[in-house]
């Protein structure tokens, strides 16, 4: 098992020495330098974890080290903890700033060295951890594919998310409206605020002021306690407001005043509480057919519309179909624990074939469906359960030019199926269809089907 590395730089021998020492028999692999450019170079060389730095050093001293180490990768750097015999407040808090995880009198209490040593690193693993978690949520959100529209609408992102305007985004139910909203918020400057959520369409009329604005213990029938509304958690990051064009006349005149003041008073209350969330709002509607139909508010649109996003049905951008089916079947195959699958070229022609009128969302459910009911690595057109496949099975019987190949492909069908009822396993599908098993190899071979399928 790999070691933690620490370094020491000190001037002083007996510290480095007893440290090293005392570092090695907890388990650490230390290593002590004598001067500030000796500990820089091991900085930029070594793979340590943490850094026991000395303020006073002859040459380089330790606060300048620590302000190399800010222009470094911050990943590749280790944890600063300040030591010295001669601290004083203007030291500690210049290395507080320069980001020293503590500092450190003499004479060292080695139990206090530990102590802090450990917690240094137990929170420079969380920092990674959350950095980690953090890279991995952007890939989750980034939107996938080549094709023109795909292309535009992640320019279009990257060219606005970094301003407050408020955003509108339209689109088709499943096309993907809450990846692009998120997203947008992914690349804000309010990434590391909340991303906070509300289904307008799920709410009932009674519960939805409470969600967006909280309530006051006793100020609704169920209100055994104060509630914090949504518009207060989101305070410093992103509301969502997801199928805004469900929302009821009532709750809309209440959003607009908020929008407007940036304040609102929760049910059961006449103090106002201050908010700054950026409002990212979505529907599947025709907003302006709305208005006219007199179900949405004219100036709550002309408030939530300043910046307008059309994400594109999936019927409109078909080049991406095999990328978005290879990226979902990856997500299953690894979610349960099944061995990678692959689509057949003329399964992805099936694909592309469909209208898909349920957009990304309905091909990922296809693709869960797929990675859970087929036990098969290659993914052919007989699996897919659309239409399109459907009729891509009429064709090739239409396409078979005499009795002895519509024969064949009846045949190789129908061993094809006993095989898939087998799970693979040749000896028992031969057993099913009464053949010795050499004799259906030799079928195999001659209709065209690999053993793997």
């Amino acid at each position: 098992m790999r070691r933690t590395k620490v370094l020491i730089v000190d001037d002083e021998p007996g510290i480095r020495e007893t440290l090293a020492g005392i570092l090695d028999d907890e388990g650490f692999d230390a290593r002590a330098v004598a001067t500030g450019e000796e500990g820089l170079r091991e900085i930029e060389t070594g793979d340590y974890e943490a850094a026991l730095l000395d303020v006073w050093l002859p040459g380089m001293d330790g606060l300048e080290i620590l302000e190399r180490m800010q222009t470094m990768a911050g990943g590749s750097t280790p944890t600063a903890i300040m030591i010295s015999g001669h601290a004083n407040i203007e030291s500690a808090v210049r290395a507080t700033k320069l980001g020293a995880f503590d500092f450190l009198e003499k004479p060292l209490k080695l139990e206090k060295v530990l102590l802090v040593l450990r917690n240094a690193l137990a929170q420079r693993r969380l920092s990674l951890e959350l950095q980690d978690l953090k890279e991995s949520t952007r890939a989750t959100l980034r939107l996938i594919g080549d094709s023109v529209p795909a292309k535009a609408l992640r320019q279009q992102i990257s060219l606005m998310a970094a301003t407050n305007g408020r955003v509108l985004i339209f689109g088709e139910s499943g096309s993907g409206k809450e990846l692009v909203a998120h997203a947008i918020h992914a690349e804000s400057s309010r990434a590391d605020r909340p991303f906070v959520e509300v289904n307008c369409a799920a709410l009932p009329e009674e519960m939805i002021e409470s969600e967006l604005f909280g309530h006051r213990k006793g100020s609704l029938p169920a209100a055994a306690a104060d509630k914090i509304g949504k518009f207060e958690k989101a305070d410093g990051g992103t509301l969502f407001l997801d199928e805004v064009g469900d929302m009821s006349l009532r709750t809309q005149a209440k959003v607009l005043r908020v929008l407007d003041e940036q304040r609102f008073e929760p049910v059961g209350s006449e103090e106002p509480v201050q908010v700054d969330a950026r409002v990212i709002a979505s529907t599947n509607k025709n907003l302006e057919e709305e208005i006219e139909r007199g179900n949405f508010r004219e100036d709550l649109f002309y408030r939530l519309n300043v910046i307008p996003f059309e994400v594109p049905p999936l019927r409109e951008r078909v080049e991406d179909i095999p990328l978005l089916s290879e990226h979902f079947l990856r997500e299953f195959t690894s979610a349960y624990g099944r061995k990678p699958k692959e689509l057949t070229a003329e399964a992805i022609g099936v694909l592309k074939e469909y209208s898909w009128p349920g957009n990304v969302r309905e091909l990922k459910n296809l693709m869960e469906r797929l990675v859970i009911m087929y036990p098969q690595v290659r993914i052919d057109v007989r699996h897919i359960p659309l239409p399109s496949s459907r009729r891509h099975a009429e064709r090739a019987a239409e396409r078979a030019a005499s009795l002895v190949e519509v024969r064949q492909a009846a045949e190789r069908d129908y061993i094809l199926r006993k095989l898939e009822d087998c799970g693979g396993n040749v000896s028992r599908a031969a057993e099913a269809l009464g053949l010795e098993r050499s004799n259906l190899y030799k079928k195999m071979r001659t209709l065209g089907i690999a053993p793997r399928e």
